[in-house]
């Protein structure tokens, strides 16, 4: 990992909202990635517990200057979960005056369940990039899970969110879910990556926290090259 780069997972219920039952509940990973020379960072997906991820920048004497967001699900965004309200990225904006990163194909599901604003929010093409410091993150658009779901590539860290887990791949039959679209996502964008890639996604559903893309694309069923359609037989 390059010198100069911060990166940090964390898991929700363990090294942050400790003790919230939905948050353990959820298993979803944080990640922080910054520039360990000019100390600023960006926080991706930051849920349930603001106030702990806050602490922990403070701790690792990190400046927060943005938020990088895979999706709109309240997970990972913030909002409505199952009937309680999850804390996102709209009470991070009540202490910090950041910009928001998403998608433009998000935007407008962000803007129904995140409590967001227009205005809160910078939106990017596929192909993107974002600098943090000297630090720059490649947002690698990947719809199917969601309309503008993205994955962020920095240096040889792909951190996936809900589209690629280590086993399996985020669901394609919730609102604004695309089959094909997942497919086109997984086996033409991430499935051509370079296998020495670690894969870093967006919830803990694997016996590891994160692997290379090599060793995912051996034992990952969804990213076994076939056809569109026998692809879409069997995980559709």
């Amino acid at each position: 990992m390059d010198s100069t780069l911060y990166f940090k997972q964390l898991l929700s219920g363990k090294d942050f909202a400790v003790g919230n039952q939905i948050a353990t509940q959820m298993v979803n990973f944080v990640y922080m990635i910054g520039d360990a020379e000019s100390r600023k960072c960006l926080l991706v997906d930051p849920t349930y517990g603001i106030d702990d991820l806050l602490n922990i920048a403070q701790i690792d004497d990190l400046q927060i200057t943005g938020v990088l967001l895979t999706h709109y699900h309240a997970d990972h965004a913030g909002g409505n979960l199952f009937g309680s309200q999850i804390e996102g990225s709209k009470e991070l904006l009540e202490k910090l005056s950041i910009p928001i990163h998403c998608n433009k194909d998000e935007v407008p599901w962000l803007l129904k369940t995140s409590g967001l604003n227009s205005d809160d929010l910078e939106s990017h093409e596929s192909g993107d990039t974002v600098s943090v410091g000297n630090v720059e993150i490649k947002l690698i658009g990947t719809p199917g899970h969601t309309p503008g779901s993205q994955c962020f590539l920095v240096n040889s860290q792909l951190i996936a969110g809900d589209t690629l887990f280590l086993d399996g791949c985020g669901r394609t039959d919730l609102p604004g879910s695309d089959p094909e679209l997942m497919y086109d996502s997984l086996i033409n964008k991430l499935n051509k990556l370079n296998n020495d890639i670690m894969v870093y996604p967006g919830h803990f559903y694997s016996k590891d926290p994160f692997d290379n893309l090599g060793n995912v694309k051996s034992y990952n069923p969804v990213l076994k090259p076939r056809t569109p359609q026998e692809w879409l037989a069997i995980f559709s």
